[in-house]
């Protein structure tokens, strides 16, 4: 089962903690883009960018996935919590 982050941690070098919002925002955006440019470097015959780009969006998606995981255990241990998109 996975646990949230605690609330206004502080993560360190060997234990880190991230805005869980924010970074949800940064990967939908990385997503979005690396699709776009894997889609223009196949269309202009460019295959290895196209290739790298296109492995940089199974990363996003894969971050996406865990970052939705740790905001729902979020949810369960504190119902009714809005949180900023910095927190």
């Amino acid at each position: 089962m996975t646990r949230s982050q605690p609330r206004r941690a502080r993560g360190t070098v060997g234990h880190a903690n991230s805005a869980l919002n924010l970074r949800l925002t940064l990967a939908s955006f990385g997503l979005v883009i690396m699709v776009l440019f894997a889609v223009l470097a196949f269309w202009a015959g460019i295959a290895w960018l196209g290739v790298l780009c296109a492995i940089f969006a199974v990363v996003a998606v894969v971050d996406l996935v865990v970052i939705q995981r740790r905001r729902a255990a979020r949810r369960r241990e504190e119902p009714g919590v809005r949180h900023s998109l910095f927190e």
